[in-house]
């Protein structure tokens, strides 16, 4: 089972508004122009590592070898191969209230049974119910069910699994088993390994022909703007602020303007110091350790050793002396 620390994700539109404003002369006169942001915003995720991306589950039914990879798909963090088994489903911990017993709830006007109020004589096609005080409208609460039909089995290991018209291969002499060299009905040839999986053509290909996959994989989010979310972390977002205003010192560089060119450059040089040094502290934020990564590694370190513990010591008296 894999630990991983997830960040809560935001618009960048913040960090656009310092930019802008910093630098609002150059903005204001058409010297420079938001419209390479979102691919600067972009240059700095990657260049921090998949750990700036979105982390999201996704279960995938496997036919034929293969299922379709999410749209949002960057880069596999891991995918595990599960099993169904026999289990009742349980039940979700919230609930929804409503005044309804369906997830469609009328406002106005109130009807009863399709009538409107509960008084048949009343014709009013705006009636609010005001004329039938005595209806009391019910309050339904759902609970959701969620099933619970697959546990992880083992870890799929990456590898090649390329489509082949032959059948040399070399890791194994099993395939000899099978009649002319065809894809049998559970296993595929080409792959380097039982257990492998391969990502091509927006695919998750796999060498076993059905199942299911329980994939754990970054993804690019996008706000309703179409922006590319960023991590909530005062340092990443400063770094990408401080970069973002080296890319614009470096675009005034390359166009005339009223500033000399070494003013610009003096600039220029000066942010991306900045940029660089932010760069750093953005790096080390994310390489650095949670208080529950170093629970995990002292509860490690205490184990280490129990294979050599003699069986008539007990743990207590280790503990004691």
């Amino acid at each position: 089972m894999s630990s991983y620390y997830k960040y809560n994700f935001i618009s960048p539109e913040s960090t656009y508004s310092i930019v802008k404003e910093e630098l609002k002369g150059y903005f204001d006169t058409g010297a420079c122009d938001d419209l390479l942001f979102p691919s600067y915003v972009n240059e700095c995720l990657r260049r921090l590592g998949r750990g700036s991306y979105v982390i999201k589950p996704e279960m995938m039914y496997l036919e034929d070898f293969q299922a379709r990879l999410p749209d949002n798909f960057h880069a596999v963090r891991e995918a595990w191969l599960c099993a169904e088994v026999d289990a009742a489903p349980y039940q979700a911990a919230n609930s929804f209230y409503s005044q309804s017993s369906s997830t469609t709830i009328q406002i106005a006007p109130m009807t009863v049974g399709g009538d409107l109020c509960n008084n048949p004589t009343c014709t009013n096609p705006n009636c609010d119910g005001t004329c039938q005080p005595e209806i009391i409208q019910a309050v339904y609460k759902t609970n959701h069910e969620v099933a619970r039909t697959y546990h992880k089995e083992y870890l799929l290991k990456p590898g090649n699994i390329s489509a082949r018209k032959n059948c040399d291969v070399s890791y194994t002499d099993e395939w000899d088993l099978y009649d002319n060299c065809q894809l049998s009905n559970s296993l595929s040839t080409g792959s380097s390994g039982y257990d492998s999986f391969d990502i091509r053509d927006n695919k998750f290909v796999t060498n076993f022909r059905t199942g299911s996959v329980y994939l754990i994989y970054y993804a690019v989010d996008y706000d309703e703007t179409g922006n590319q979310l960023i991590p909530d972390n005062y340092y990443i977002r400063k770094f990408i602020e401080l970069f973002l205003k080296y890319k614009m010192f470096e675009t005034l560089t390359n166009q005339t303007n009223d500033e000399t060119f070494n003013q610009l450059q003096q600039k220029m040089e000066n942010a991306k110091m900045m940029a660089d040094e932010a760069f750093i502290s953005a790096t080390t934020e994310t390489k650095k350790e949670t208080i529950y990564d170093k629970q995990r590694k002292i509860r490690n370190t205490l184990r280490r050793f129990n294979m050599y513990e003699l069986p008539n010591r007990s743990r207590s008296a280790w503990r004691r002396n």
